[in-house]
């Protein structure tokens, strides 16, 4: 019976050539196999590395199930694979989840090899605290849900980190202010690595307002700032309530996801926040 392979998870530069370590280079020259989001990014990256004879086959959303059988079988029968993603860190908000699972399941050794990460990146740049971060990778496209996950972690203590598209950028940011409060400090970071990288600081209300007529351009990375320690919940009256949520609908909130937010904010149930505010 052969010994299972090995599947490194190979961490590859964000924009910059010279971020790609020694190690995750000679991973990949001593590959059998590299499994990548992007084959035509990852033959560039090869070709840079003087391994552009590798075999390269595709993994992303639509064929990774797939892909993760094949993968187990030539790991089962002792192959080197390498695992990449178009830039950055693999699995974080890209494919890769299932082939790692399907290595675990024959046996083969993981080795992660770490480098680049967006999420790191712009967490250390964004001038916010770093010893507790939550990661919220894309938002939903649409603007209740959205909001429905900002609302779930408004009274939380941790920088927020999350991936958006520069067409949806202005239109989370103005999400994020009005649900978590447009006083709150973020970092819009894009471009990271990359000749014009910009890292821009302000409040979620001034950087909605900025990009609503200029739209960022590149791959974007939002950092935010935590609820304040001794503010998870807030003693509000009934009038307060009712001022809060009818500023959450004049931004477009529903009633319902007004409700949810208030009720994350307040410590009281949806359903007492929804009837006070419905009846208003």
């Amino acid at each position: 019976m052969k010994t299972p392979g090995t599947l490194a998870v190979v961490a590859t530069p964000l924009g910059d050539l010279r971020d790609l370590s020694p190690r995750a280079a000679e991973s990949l020259r001593e590959a059998d196999l590299v499994v990548a989001e992007d084959t035509r990014s990852a033959r560039r990256l090869l070709g840079d590395v003087g391994a552009e004879r590798k075999t390269v086959i595709s993994c992303f959303d639509a064929n990774e199930a797939a892909r993760a059988s094949e993968v187990a079988e030539r790991l089962a029968d002792g192959a080197r694979v390498v695992l990449i993603s178009e830039a950055g860190t693999p699995l974080v908000s890209d494919p890769g989840y299932r082939i790692v699972a399907a290595a675990i399941a024959v046996g083969a050794r993981i080795v992660p090899v770490p480098g680049p990460s967006a999420v790191l990146a712009a967490l250390v740049g964004a001038g916010l605290p770093t010893d507790r971060f939550l990661f919220l990778g894309f938002p939903p496209r649409k603007q209740g849900g959205r909001r429905k996950l900002f609302g779930s972690v408004r009274a939380l203590p941790y920088t927020l980190v999350l991936y958006e598209s520069p067409m949806r950028a202005a239109a989370t940011l103005a999400d994020l202010a009005a649900v978590l409060g447009g006083d709150r400090r973020a970092c819009l970071a894009r471009e990271l690595t990359k000749p014009h990288e910009e890292l821009v600081r302000d409040t979620l209300a001034a950087l909605a307002g900025r990009y609503e007529t200029d739209r960022p351009l590149g791959e974007v990375t939002l950092v935010v700032e935590g609820a304040p320690e001794d503010a998870s919940i807030e003693e509000l009256d009934d009038d307060e309530i009712r001022a809060r949520a009818a500023e959450l609908t004049g931004a477009g909130s529903s009633t319902g996801d007004a409700a949810r937010a208030l009720a994350q904010l307040t410590g009281r149930s949806r359903r007492e926040i929804y009837n006070l505010i419905s009846k208003s």
